[in-house]
């Protein structure tokens, strides 16, 4: 298990990968700006066709460019597991609404 932190001493992901080919990655407490590119630095580690799940269980707080993040990932084949209601409406709004721009 590796646990990454942010500036201030918090710990912000916490990262599982087991025998059966799967990434874990539980996001704690508030997602912020910075910490997008640090995940992205995660996911793009990860072995090809290994699948890859953000738990959200414990994510207190994601701001527009946070979930356009977690979007784009979902997108990408990520599964979203433990995501809470408002972020899902959101993520879905979001992609209803580029579906009407295009």
């Amino acid at each position: 298990m590796l646990l990454a932190g942010s500036a201030t001493g918090t710990d912000v992901f916490k990262i599982q990968r087991s025998g059966n080919g799967v990434t874990v990655i539980a996001l704690i407490g508030r997602m912020e700006k910075e910490h997008i590119v640090e995940l992205e630095t995660l996911l793009e580690a990860e072995p090809p066709n290994r699948r890859i799940v953000l738990d959200l269980k414990n994510l207190t707080f994601a701001g527009q460019s946070e979930i356009d993040f977690l979007a784009e990932c979902e997108a990408r084949g990520v599964t979203l597991a433990n995501c809470a209601p408002y972020i899902r409406e959101w993520i879905a709004n979001q992609q209803n609404a580029k579906r009407n721009d295009v």
